[in-house]
């Protein structure tokens, strides 16, 4: 894991990805870099509306690279620095991607000031399903565990 010696740097590296990435205009106001001992792995701006993918996210472009260069979807043993607090998609991709340690600079208030307001999002995933805006239904069909069963079955599988 990165030490916190190195946290101005690196956090300092993901705040000017996001600076050029509002001078370039290729996408938001967030940079993000994936840290291994002590070394950039990855790196991500936000490029939502230049590749009109809402999950292109800073973070998940800098976890795709770090993946990508690592050959690995396991980031264990790294530090994330992102120039905004991460959003509940983020933070969500980072737990997959079994990243050790999150460091961020502006908060999500900061965000919510300039018009990214992750509020909403998170006050609704906390309601009850049958109670949030969003229609999520269940439908239980025959063979609706198949996929499970021959993935538990597999001997090929890798687990993660």
């Amino acid at each position: 894991m990165t030490s916190p010696h190195y946290d101005h740097e690196f956090l300092e590296a993901a705040i000017e990805l996001a600076r050029e990435n509002v001078r370039s205009g290729k996408g938001g106001p967030f940079g993000s870099v994936v840290v291994k001992e002590g070394k950039i792995i990855g790196r991500g701006e936000n490029r939502v509306t230049s590749s009109l993918d809402p999950s292109a996210h800073a973070e998940i472009v800098a976890i795709r690279d770090a993946c990508q260069q690592q050959q690995n979807f396991s980031l264990a043993g790294t530090t994330i620095y992102a120039s905004c607090q991460p959003c509940p998609m983020c933070l969500s991709a980072i737990y997959w991607s079994r990243i050790d340690r999150v460091v961020f600079a502006a908060s999500g208030d900061d965000a919510a000031a300039a018009g990214f307001d992750d509020e909403w999002i998170l006050t609704n995933l906390k309601l009850p399903l049958g109670e949030q805006p969003l229609t999520i239904e269940r439908l239980v069909i025959d063979g609706h565990k198949s996929p499970f069963q021959l993935w538990a079955a597999s001997p090929g599988k890798m687990e993660y």
